[in-house]
């Protein structure tokens, strides 16, 4: 299962319906999201919100649990968007 669908589902065991539907947009996932720190985001909104459960999927979070996996990581490298990130970089150099 994807991260961005885990991450997904754990936001919806503890009632947070919103933020489950972004998450599994990708709103939150390293290489998904519009955001420049997506993880960044996502433990700051988690911050908010005044429940066990919460707090909980926030440590988790911090701890790693939902950063992405290495497969997702060499997908989006081998996707035109990758490639085209990586031949920016090796301009820059």
């Amino acid at each position: 299962m994807h991260t961005k669908d885990r991450l997904a589902h754990e936001l919806e065991i503890i009632g947070l319906a919103d933020m489950a539907a972004r998450a599994r947009e990708g709103y939150y996932d390293d290489f998904l999201s519009p955001l420049a720190a997506p993880i960044v985001e996502l433990v700051g909104e988690l911050a908010k919100v005044r429940s066990m459960q919460a707090i909980g999927l926030r440590q988790r979070v911090i701890n790693g649990e939902f950063d992405a996996t290495q497969e997702e990581s060499d997908a989006w490298a081998a996707s035109p968007e990758g490639q085209a990130t990586m031949r920016l970089l090796a301009q820059k150099k």
